[in-house]
């Protein structure tokens, strides 16, 4: 009988008889216990495939925001980058030195690898926001699961176009959403609970995106003499986004059974069906005149399609709704120690909740920073609104027309300067905003119009920022 350490260990221990090492008890007991230690390593480690053990396992990623928005008394002020009337069908102003909240995600990730290469990969991710200061908030928090989905990658089984696809089912946003950070306001946003089919790739620069999303319309009058009778629905978002290089186009079809009969400004002529399409560019410079980047998109949108950001998400839509919005940003360097993000989005909308409303707003933004030291920089944003909101009397609310304007001042710290991506961030800030005293008649029940929240207003505070 004979024993050898592993093959690493060969050349300094060959096999040699026990019988030999008969008057070396003790120190055999020692060398098989790390034998065997070494070994059950080896054997874990040769049941995972190297080129897998990176996709293996859990991980952990966030974004979360908190901070205080204060008031030149000390008290907390009203904030947000939807304060605005415009705000109320998707215009955002700036939102450096304008969040008055908590928000929160945390998103739990387990990925694994079966035998034949099939990559799986769970992701659950849940949220929670609030308004208070308090340390204990479960009585006014709204924590919720955003996602709950599995999507498997690199299937055995695809071949052809199918080779690179991926599919997935559950509750979800869609991987494909962009955003414009500085207005916590999407380009695109598609999400819900359904199916879908990514990375169809047909050549090396034209791949397409297949899904279906159902979102719930809950709970609506159908019946304009009745506070009692109440009707559900769903909307069915039937998507496909197609990709020629950097240029994105995507389409939308929607239907909502019975949707039809919800009660809109006292009639019952809500759309039950939509169409939704967005024409987009993902340039990899700033405008093609300097390092950076910049995006582009046109969307245009009709009936259950007029909300042209959230798609498929408001159920009070005329069915003669149209809306169209084009948004456009970019980011690049002035200089070693400046950068700049300058963006605009419009949009005018027409018959959106009733017969004859028109909603029209822009928005212009730009944020500056100028870094200043390893870990320090000054970040400044100016945002400037106009509106032309023809509202016919929805939901109690005023004519207005004019703008809103707002500047921020806000010395930063990170762990290392050098982009606009680089997180986390702590930031103390100055915010003076004004507008014109018309836009208080918009709505009773918002900020502008408070009586002590109106024309012009200092506000201060802090907050933190990370994403990883």
């Amino acid at each position: 009988m004979s024993f050898r350490l592993s093959p690493c260990h060969s050349a300094l221990a060959p096999a040699v008889s026990l019988t030999l090492l008969a008057g070396l008890s003790a120190g055999v007991r020692a060398q098989e216990s790390m034998e065997d230690r070494l070994s059950a390593l080896e054997q874990q480690l040769a049941e995972v495939e190297p080129h897998a053990r990176g996709d293996q396992g859990f991980s952990f990623n966030t974004y979360a925001r908190s901070g205080l928005l204060l008031n030149s008394d000390g008290k907390s002020a009203p904030g947000g980058p939807y304060l605005t009337p415009a705000g109320s069908v998707g215009g955002a102003v700036g939102r450096l030195g304008n969040e008055p909240d908590t928000y929160l995600e945390a998103i739990l990730n387990y990925k694994s690898v079966a035998d034949n290469g099939t990559k799986a990969h769970y992701r659950l991710m849940i949220a929670d926001s609030t308004t208070s200061s308090n340390d204990w908030t479960a009585g006014d928090g709204a924590l919720n699961v955003r996602q709950a989905y599995v999507e498997f990658s690199n299937l055995a089984g695809f071949t052809g176009v199918f080779e690179d696809a991926s599919i997935w089912a559950g509750k979800r946003f869609d991987r494909d959403n962009f955003d414009i950070h500085w207005l916590d306001s999407d380009f695109v946003f598609l999400a819900g609970t359904g199916a879908g089919l990514y990375d169809v790739t047909f050549s090396e620069s034209v791949k397409s995106n297949f899904s279906l999303y159902g979102r719930s319309f809950q709970d609506f009058p159908s019946d304009p003499d009745s506070t009692d009778e109440t009707s559900d629905t769903d909307n069915l978002i039937l998507t496909a986004n197609n990709y020629f290089g950097n240029l994105q186009w995507m389409i939308n079809g929607m239907s909502a059974a019975d949707n039809d009969e919800r009660v809109v400004g006292g009639v019952t002529e809500a759309a039950d069906t939509g169409v939704n399409t967005m024409l987009a560019y993902h340039g990899d410079s700033f405008f093609g005149i300097a390092d950076g980047n910049f995006k582009v998109a046109l969307l245009h949108g009709q009936g259950l399609g007029a909300e042209v950001k959230n798609i498929g998400a408001d159920g009070n839509l005329h069915e003669d709704a149209a809306s169209t919005r084009a948004a456009v940003y970019g980011t690049t360097r002035l200089s070693d120690s400046w950068r700049i993000a300058p963006m605009i989005m419009a949009e005018t909308s027409t018959d959106r909740y009733v017969e004859g409303d028109e909603y029209q707003w822009l928005t212009f933004n730009t944020r500056l920073a100028n870094e200043l030291g390893a870990n320090f920089e000054m970040q400044y944003e100016a945002s400037w609104q106009v509106m032309d909101l023809n509202t016919e009397g929805y939901d109690d609310r005023g004519d207005v027309d004019g703008d809103y304007a707002r500047f921020t001042i806000a010395p930063t710290f990170k762990p290392q300067v050098g982009g606009f991506w680089n997180r986390p961030e702590i930031r103390v800030f100055a915010s003076y905003s004004t507008w014109d005293d018309e836009l208080n008649r918009y709505d009773g029940g918002d900020a502008l119009g408070q009586e002590d929240f109106g024309g012009s207003q200092w506000t201060f505070g802090t907050q933190m920022e990370i994403w990883f």
